[in-house]
């Protein structure tokens, strides 16, 4: 089952557009790490790399990576990648074993079974092993641990079966090992969760991971927590000892004294969160959502392509380091309304769109770390990832970065704003959609109006100082707002009791700005 596999590409649906290694062009591979279910994540870099123009010979996947290795040589695009994830039922990734399997007690196989991920996840996803197999044009390859030698067995494309592909994604104790010719086969993340040395065999200049496990200084209490830290080890540890090993290959092509095989040395770009990513549980229990989970991802990645160093990452382990996030608050609000191409006032292009039939959509994602600062911070910044929907340009188009500040003080001391903003592109194209509530010393009757409506400018270029190309104003309504509620909730806090009392203390500075604007007591112009 090992071995370097026959040199093949994906459709062009798949790849949009790759070409053939050749002419100058670096040799790529693209390596997908592990990272449970949160690896809708990478969904939202592969498209931003695929929006960037960056194309792949080789892409390896491993653990929870494979799946999306799958659904690329299944020949499903960058696009529709992010579709399936969002339309995805998360659930279906459990399944459990018959009821009379749990009667084993401590010698039960493991808590649950893979009939979801075969029968379910599979299918909705839109990955085919046979397509897979028969797949033509870029190298592909799954890793998988094999029990029996406690090796890690790289598995090309066009050897691929079902068993491999579930035995890929295997995690001991959540599912069973799967027996393949007499031997058992399980999740590779417990020895290497990303083969950047199957890269380097196939002769890769460049190669990019994408990297979701979480990896701080942090150690956290709990099994739960534990287990999880057992994996950060195990996927780290292999990271650093191959990033190490590259370290020493480029060294001995810089001293002249490599193989002649390799002329340059191994460049190294990895793209990661800034802050670990939700647990599965999380994303389980709908705290965090693939929609979320894509708008990270292709955030990341866009803020990593437009500062990345051409000579990659240090070699070492802070190439996987993220920061130790600080106690919050996250939510989720879809704003929607009428809105103009040509328009230059807010008002005129909601009406202009009421007229013609055109709406715009953002969905944003506004995440609040370290609630003191937040609070005592004149802007109230936090950050916000998105996307945008606007048919005239495109829909689901996600945002590259963006600007969030609540309560954010003016020149008029009757004044204040609520920041939206997000920067998104279409083909060669750059967009920036400028939005604010404007929160108005007045009377508790202009409270809803105010909080709910987004006066909006669409900006062609990078921020908002590029010319006004369409305006309109989108508001919350009502039913928005109850779902906005429900998306409420901790982040990165000692438990439940820990996320209620986040909640709290932000409902509490909110409802305090709102008194200090419309109650008795307001500011006067």
């Amino acid at each position: 089952m090992t071995g370097p596999g026959t040199a093949s590409t994906v459709s062009a649906r798949a790849t949009q557009g790759a070409e053939p290694s050749g002419g100058g062009r670096p040799r790529r591979s693209l390596i997908l790490a592990g990272g449970g279910m949160r690896v809708a994540y990478q969904a939202g870099v592969i498209r931003a790399l695929a929006d960037a123009g960056i194309t792949f010979d080789h892409v390896d996947g491993t653990s929870g990576g494979t799946i999306n290795l799958a659904m690329m040589l299944s020949g499903v695009g960058p696009i529709e990648m992010c579709d399936r994830w969002r339309a995805l039922d998360v659930k279906q990734f459990v399944s459990f074993p018959p009821i009379g399997d749990y009667l084993h007690g401590p010698d039960l196989m493991a808590w649950g079974d893979a009939r979801g991920f075969r029968d379910k996840v599979i299918p909705a996803l839109g990955i085919d092993v046979r397509a897979i197999t028969a797949s033509q044009g870029i190298e592909g390859t799954f890793n998988v641990c094999n029990f029996a030698r406690k090796i890690v067995e790289t598995i090309p494309h066009r050897a691929l079966t079902l068993d491999l592909l579930v035995a890929g994604v295997s995690l001991p104790i959540f599912m069973p090992p799967v027996k393949i010719d007499d031997m058992w086969y399980t999740d590779a993340v417990w020895i290497k969760d990303a083969n950047l040395s199957e890269a380097v065999r196939r002769g890769a200049d460049e190669i990019w991971v994408v990297w979701c496990i979480g990896n701080t200084e942090q150690y956290y209490p709990g099994a739960f927590h534990q287990y999880v830290h057992m994996i950060e080890m195990s996927a780290a540890g292999a990271l650093n000892d191959e990033l190490a090993a590259i370290a020493t290959l480029n060294e001995g092509v810089r001293a002249g004294g490599a193989s002649a095989r390799r002329s340059r040395p191994v460049v190294v770009h990895l793209i990661k969160p800034m802050y670990p990513l939700p647990l599965d549980p999380d994303y389980y229990l709908g705290r965090i959502t693939a929609e979320t989970l894509i708008d990270f991802g292709y955030a990341d990645a866009s803020r990593y392509l437009a500062t990345r160093s051409p000579g990659g990452v240090e070699l070492g382990p802070e190439a996987s380091r993220m920061q130790i996030p600080d106690p919050g608050i996250r939510f989720r609000e879809v704003m929607t309304g009428s809105f103009a191409l040509g328009a230059t006032d807010p008002s005129a292009g909601e009406a202009q769109g009421g007229r013609d039939g055109t709406a715009l959509t953002m969905h944003a994602t506004i995440t609040v770390r370290d609630l003191d600062r937040f609070m005592t911070d004149p802007a109230h910044a936090g950050t916000i990832a998105g996307d945008i929907d606007f048919p005239p340009i495109g829909t689901r188009l996600p945002a590259s970065r963006g600007v969030f500040n609540l309560f954010s003080p003016t020149g008029d001391p009757t004044l204040r704003l609520m920041v939206y903003e997000l920067a998104f592109t279409k083909g060669s194209e750059r967009y920036y959609l400028a939005g604010q509530k404007r929160v108005r010393t007045g009377p508790v009757v202009d409270l809803w109006h105010d909080t709910t409506t987004l006066y909006s400018t669409l900006h062609s270029g990078d921020d908002a100082t590029g010319p006004v190309i369409g305006a309109g104003v989108l508001h919350l309504g009502v039913t928005d707002l109850a779902h906005l509620a429900t998306t409420l909730h901790g982040i990165d806090t000692s438990g439940v009791g820990g996320s209620a009392a986040a909640v709290a203390k932000f409902g509490e500075f909110f409802l305090g700005e709102l008194w200090h604007t419309y109650g008795p007591g307001r500011a006067k112009a």
